[in-house]
C-alpha cells in the first residue's frame, strides 16, 4: 500500500526521471537515506518499471502519428498471437492494445510522413496475415501528451 510520501515520490519523478536522490528527498520531505530505501522498494514492487529519455518525434523524422483500427478475420488465439507477435518487430508501431468494440487492435504508430506511412502500410501491415481492414487516422494536432499517471 503506498502512503503519502510514496506517491509524492512517484509524482515528482514523473515530472522528472533524472532527478538526483538529494533533491527527491528534499521535495518528498524525507531524508536522502529515506528516498533512497524508498524508491529501491518501489522499484522492487515494480510501481517504477523504468526511467526514459522522452524523444522529439519531429528531430527525429518521426512527425506523422497515426492510430489504425485493424479487424481480424477471426479471432482464435493462434490468429491474435500470430498478430502479437508480429507487431513486436516493427518499430513505426509505438503500441498496440486489443481492444473490445467494433474492431480487434488500436495500433499507434509514427512515421516520417504520409508517403512513409502508406510504405509501412504497403510492405509491413498489410503483409500480415489475418487482417481483414484496416482504419487510418492521422492526427492532425496533438493536443495533449503526457507519460504521467494520476496518482
Amino acid at each position: 500500500m503506498l502512503d503519502v510520501i510514496d506517491r509524492n515520490i512517484l509524482r515528482v519523478l514523473q515530472r522528472n526521471g533524472r532527478i538526483t536522490n538529494q533533491e527527491l528527498a528534499a521535495q518528498a520531505g524525507i531524508s536522502p537515506s529515506a528516498c533512497f530505501d524508498r524508491l529501491r522498494k518501489l522499484r522492487e514492487q515494480g510501481y517504477v518499471s523504468d526511467i526514459v529519455a522522452l524523444l522529439d518525434p519531429q528531430k527525429l523524422d518521426r512527425a506523422l502519428l497515426v492510430f489504425i483500427e485493424v479487424m481480424l478475420d477471426r479471432t482464435t488465439s493462434n490468429v491474435l498471437g500470430d498478430f502479437a507477435a508480429a507487431v513486436q518487430d516493427m518499430p513505426e508501431i509505438l503500441e498496440c492494445h486489443m481492444v473490445a468494440g467494433g474492431f480487434d487492435y488500436l495500433l499507434k504508430a509514427r512515421v516520417e510522413d504520409m508517403a512513409a506511412y502508406r510504405a509501412f502500410l504497403g510492405n509491413s501491415l498489410f503483409h500480415m496475415t489475418g487482417i481483414r481492414e484496416t482504419r487510418t487516422f492521422a492526427v492532425l494536432e496533438e493536443v495533449k501528451y503526457t507519460t504521467a499517471l494520476p496518482i
